[in-house]
């Protein structure tokens, strides 16, 4: 048969780093900084319409040389580039999984086999798993699933490709074709997301994620990078030139502000992302634009083609030394610039040692180099090398092997009980005596004593702190309404709120447990605030010292404390910030004795609060 021939008029655009190193950037910092990188998620659609420009360039350029896709070696190069860092990392961190953090070892085997197989996406869909729960969906392996994504993209598109140029032809309607699939893709994204619900299916899907990388496709039909003039008028020239630098300032502005819990964000907005994307693209493309220039220089060129280490090793890095921290809500910065200094030193060893050697390494020639491998002398620098790369492999393998699908620790196993049994209280707080409380409400005085006070209604509205607390605060407040969810955040509070008002079981007299699982803006603050209107709110501030947003939540609150007189902050954090024999082994459940404190001085707090200003 016939060897394809190699492409020859393909060019190297140098500016693609820079747009790496944008996208990367955003990523890292919304993960180690997420209140100062609100939209740092968005570098996502930026790799991916990146990817899917230069892929679908590549294939033009094959099409018009060859007549024909050589699909087998396409596979066989996207092999090569992507699975040996993927496959090391996969190896390292389960190995350092199995001997250093064993809680871990939890679906370990599919994890690591869906994200070799490029299917990570839906089995973290399939598994319930949140990307926006940063408490308790902690895995070093939650970012693999946008390279599933883009890993089916390099399965099916070349397939497709070949279908379509062979018997379509004309690019103009294959570009069509796709745009339309494009925008197909954007609304399926809106479809599934609801905003009272997770949006992991909206953000994670191939389906609702489609639309970056299909949009990088179409713009590589219409816009080849080895058919641009290098040669263009003055006016040409500025225009793009104006519509790069603004599509490159309007992407930096969304990576600050453009928090991933807006629903502008899944109704439309991280389409137009990817549409600024392709703008961008597109003008750094092209030889008679500046922005190529612009974009090149040595600090994004490092940056840039080290973005897939830097990519790979993000969450390991930080999972693995978080767990070790117990100081990280206190020293968040500091942190942040140790964990990036370690990301970037793992990067580049893995890119000199890894990524760079195994592009260019002929596997038909494994067995010989095996061979001379077991004939080098014992103690020699690779026999060494090999020796404690077998060690890690096995520390994987064992891994693997004993990895059980569900545990749960006997600390985790106790909580997981109280909660339940907790819920159903909880559930039973909305059903039962209502016409009591009601009658008892219209008794309110305007002076109270603590007894009485005990014996008002209440609401008490949180996460998983506020369900496992319902039977004791029921103790102390018997005729409390509770509304507890587990990994409830402030940012999907709203609807639930409004739920509880119009079941008439938001009494006037709101305690309120949040932002265990994670931060809040001050807009979504306010929203929660509104749906409260003119009720007397209790916001219990956080303890989760392992946590990034632990004094971010905390200062929030009482900044919040000077815009509403409606609003009291109790200060749990300063209470039991020295006692750690109050809490679980997660730092911020309280055990028996903590949750004993927790109770009696939140209660405490509130019934003096409504002693002397009622």
């Amino acid at each position: 048969m016939e060897k394809q021939k190699r492409i020859h008029s393909s060019r190297y655009i140098t500016g693609f780093d820079g747009i790496r190193s944008l996208a990367v950037i955003g990523v890292i910092f919304y993960h180690l900084l997420p209140s100062t990188m609100k939209g740092g998620y968005l570098g996502v659609p930026i790799f991916l319409t990146v990817s899917g420009y230069l892929i679908t360039d590549l294939l033009c350029q094959e099409w018009t040389q060859n007549q024909r896709i050589a699909i087998g070696q396409f596979y066989v190069r996207r092999l090569k580039r992507l699975h040996p860092s993927l496959l090391f990392l996969l190896i390292s961190s389960s190995a350092y999984i199995t001997l250093f953090q064993r809680n871990l070892l939890v679906n370990l085997r599919e994890t690591v086999f869906s994200a070799l197989v490029y299917l990570n996406n839906w089995w973290q869909i399939n598994h319930g798993l949140s990307y926006f729960d940063r408490f308790t969906n902690e895995s070093p392996f939650t970012h693999i699933w946008s390279l599933a994504v883009e890993g089916q993209n390099y399965l099916i598109w070349p397939i497709l490709f070949y279908l379509l140029m062979k018997y379509i032809q004309r690019r103009g309607w294959i570009f069509y074709t796709i745009l339309a699939l494009s925008v197909l893709s954007a609304i399926s994204m809106a479809m599934f997301y609801s905003p009272t619900i997770d949006p992991t299916r909206a953000y994670y899907g191939t389906d609702t994620r489609f639309f970056s990388i299909g949009l990088g496709n179409a713009l590589a039909l219409v816009w080849p990078s080895t058919r641009l003039k290098q040669e263009i008028p003055r006016q040409a020239k500025r225009l793009m030139n104006g519509l790069g630098s603004a599509s490159f300032l309007l992407l930096a502005l969304a990576f600050l502000f453009l928090d991933a819990n807006k629903p502008f964000v899944y109704y439309g907005g991280m389409f137009l992302i990817s549409l600024l994307s392709v703008i961008l693209v597109a003008v750094t493309a092209h030889p008679g634009a500046s922005l190529n220039k612009w974009l090149t220089n040595p600090v994004f060129t490092w940056i840039g083609k080290r973005s897939y280490a830097i990519y790979l090793y993000q969450f390991p890095v930080m999972i693995f030394y978080e767990a070790k921290i117990t100081n990280l809500g206190e020293h968040v910065w500091l942190h942040a610039v140790i964990e990036l200094g370690v990301i970037l030193v793992m990067s580049e060893l893995s890119y000199r040692f890894i990524e760079q050697p195994f592009s260019k390494f002929e596997y038909a020639h494994l067995g010989t180099k095996l061979r001379r491998l077991l004939r080098a002398p014992l103690f020699s620098r690779k026999r060494i090398l090999f020796s404690l790369s077998s060690l890690v492999l096995l520390a994987a393998a064992f891994g693997w092997v004993t990895a059980p699908k569900r545990t749960l620790t006997a600390d985790q196993l106790a909580l997981q009980q109280q909660i339940s049994e907790n819920k159903k209280v909880a559930d039973k707080t909305k059903t039962d005596n209502q016409e009591e409380v009601i009658a008892q409400a219209a008794t309110k005085t305007e002076k109270i004593t603590p007894e009485q006070a005990k014996n008002l209604p209440i609401t008490l509205f949180g996460d998983s702190l506020a369900i496992g607390a319902t039977a004791d605060f029921q103790e102390v407040f018997p005729n409390i309404v509770v509304d507890g969810e587990i990994g409830r955040q402030v940012y999907a509070s709203p609807p639930m709120i409004q739920s509880l008002i119009d079941q008439d079981l938001l009494e006037e007299t709101v305690l309120v447990i949040l932002g265990t699982n994670g931060s809040f803006t001050e807009e979504q603050l306010d929203n929660v605030m509104k749906k409260f209107g003119e009720r007397q709110v209790y916001w219990v501030n956080a303890r989760i010292p392992t946590k990034r947003w632990q004094n971010e939540v905390n200062v929030m609150l009482e900044a919040a404390k000077d815009k509403y007189d409606n609003l009291v902050v109790i200060d749990w954090y300063s209470y039991s910030n020295a006692h750690e024999e109050w809490f679980r082994e997660d730092r911020a459940h309280p055990n028996e004795e903590g949750m004993e404190k927790y109770v009696s001085f939140v209660s405490e707090k509130l019934i003096a609060d409504m002693t002397t200003t009622d």
